[in-house]
């Protein structure tokens, strides 16, 4: 790890979301390791946000939220780029703590399980599973900035691109370290949430350019589509299920 970086470079987007923004920013400042910078990209929002931002944060207009994403990467100096949207904050007042213990093994990337707001608990599946959908929410995964490299969003996906980002990320030998732990609470009812089908279509098509076979595209897409009619009809059952969607 570089000595003169921040651990951590902690990547929030926002536009017109100034109460999800305060959250997202009370849980960053209440960690009890100090061991991060926190950049802003904002989308230049005319609710407010702009009024409170951090200095040195980014406010202008963008291409989406995965153009002012790639903007974050651009920006950060950290050993590791944790992306934590307005809305989303981090499990609890010690999880960078935790992370930081996690990261003296200096492990390509971190993972781990989460909350979303609601309550309901989120247990993480293997990462190797990633062929089949996202494994856990992108807000309890950490990159190694070095890792990264040149990878960035792929704009041409508006709901997929971070699990075509992830897919590709976790591509080739690299070394993981899981946490069995909540590191984030997500807030539902986001642009993924209420797209799902486009999302399903997406991660579809990501995959097919990942190199997938296409039965086991088709029954990849058939898997997720039962999950979302489960979440639907009998939102217990699915949380039960703990299936990723």
């Amino acid at each position: 790890m570089t000595t003169d970086a921040p651990l951590f470079s902690i990547i929030t987007v926002t536009k017109d979301n100034l109460k999800g923004f305060l959250a997202t920013r009370e849980s960053i400042e209440a960690q009890s390791c100090k061991n991060y910078e926190w950049i802003v990209i904002d989308g230049n929002s005319s609710d407010g946000t702009k009024d409170i931002l951090p200095a040195g944060a980014v406010s202008e207009d963008d291409q989406g939220l995965y153009h002012a994403m790639n903007k974050g990467i651009a920006r950060a100096r950290g050993d590791y780029l944790l992306f934590l949207n307005a809305g989303d904050t981090l499990a609890d007042m010690d999880i960078l703590a935790t992370l930081g213990r996690a990261a003296k093994e200096q492990p390509d990337f971190i993972y781990g399980d989460s909350l979303e707001t609601g309550g309901t608990y989120k247990k993480a599946r293997p990462h190797d599973k990633a062929a089949w959908g996202m494994f856990t929410h992108h807000q309890a995964m950490l990159y190694r900035r070095e890792r990264i490299g040149g990878l960035r969003y792929d704009t041409g996906y508006k709901i997929a691109a971070d699990y075509d980002f992830t897919a590709r990320f976790l591509k080739g030998e690299l070394s993981v370290h899981y946490i069995p732990t909540a590191i984030c609470v997500f807030e539902t009812g986001g642009i993924s949430q209420r797209h799902m089908t486009s999302g399903r279509t997406e991660q579809f098509r990501a995959r097919k350019s990942h190199g997938m076979q296409p039965w086991m595209n088709m029954a990849v897409f058939a898997g997720q589509t039962a999950a979302a009619a489960i979440k639907r009809l009998s939102p217990g059952i699915y949380a039960l299920s703990n299936c990723w969607i």
